[in-house]
């Protein structure tokens, strides 16, 4: 549905060439919740800029449904990390409605349909409030019913809940799933925490310092999920070491986590834990882990 081939992004600077992205391959499968995981700079939201066509490969090609992705679509929503509500518009309703207003829509079917959505996202007696007046965490589930008011098929999500703390985080994490949850829609969600991407993503993949893929894997793990169980799921841990990429025997659960036998020592892991070492090793260097 959604394929990147041979893509490369680099920028002019003072008569230099940086390189942010090299060489990328990926697809992405219609109806499919996939996470970027990455250190910062590597490429991820340049990547999303691309797939969003607000910015163009210097090299290579990015098709959507078989076309060349040469622009912006509304088929495409993108949530992005800085809030972008706009004051001038009036209150949440209004911000809502925007991208109906650019469609054409008339007046009534667009109230109608943001309201629906103001009430999905629990903002039912907001309607009419300015941006100034809504909390951080309000004005992202605005933002979120924004992206979603012109049904777009592909949502891009970049960094969404990086600001807020982590209760509210959580919140907004259900909250996405539950609009996501049955709609076929697919999601490609950047985040730099991997908790977050394995808590939401059927799949994740890790980019490394120079845009390259350095895991690309499946989360083998039922939904719905709850990340405290899986912090301490040795089945979720089993998933994560056979990879490849982080080998070791989990001997079992202890008080601080999961016991992982290493060939020098034993370590007292989460599952988050060992996805946090997989990937930030990955992330500097591709290194590999033997343990047994």
């Amino acid at each position: 549905m959604l394929r990147v081939t041979g893509v490369d992004k680099w920028f002019e600077k003072d008569d230099r060439r940086i390189t942010v992205i090299r060489d990328l391959h990926l697809s992405f499968t219609g109806g499919s919740f996939v996470a970027v995981v990455g250190r910062s700079g590597c490429g991820k939201s340049t990547l999303l800029n691309m797939l969003a066509g607000l910015s163009m490969p210097s090299g290579g090609s990015i098709e959507y449904r078989g076309s060349r992705i040469e622009g912006p679509s509304s088929d495409m929503g993108y949530l992005t990390q800085q809030d972008t509500l706009m004051p001038w518009r009036g209150g949440v309703r209004r911000n809502v409605e925007l991208p109906l207003e650019v469609a054409g829509v008339p007046a009534s079917e667009r109230r109608r349909r943001a309201d629906e959505l103001i009430a999905q996202v629990s903002l039912s007696g907001f309607e009419d409030h300015y941006p100034w007046e809504l909390s951080g965490g309000m004005r992202r589930r605005a933002s979120l019913a924004r992206m979603l008011c012109a049904d777009p098929h592909t949502l891009l999500l970049d960094e969404p809940f990086g600001a807020l703390d982590a209760q509210l985080r959580r919140e907004l994490q259900e909250e996405l799933l539950s609009l996501w949850t049955g709609t076929g829609k697919t999601v490609i969600f950047v985040t730099h925490d991997l908790d977050e991407a394995i808590f939401l993503a059927d799949r994740v993949i890790v980019l490394g310092s120079g845009g390259e893929v350095v895991l690309d894997h499946d989360v083998a793990i039922e939904r719905p999920r709850d990340l405290d169980e899986i912090r301490l799921q040795p089945a979720a841990a089993t998933a994560v070491t056979n990879t490849g990429l982080f080998v070791g025997g989990v001997v079992g659960p202890t008080a601080f986590g999961l016991l992982v036998e290493h060939s020098s020592y034993p370590l007292a892991w989460t599952v988050a834990g060992a996805w946090m070492l997989t990937a930030a090793v990955l992330a500097m260097g591709s290194q590999r882990f033997e343990a047994g």
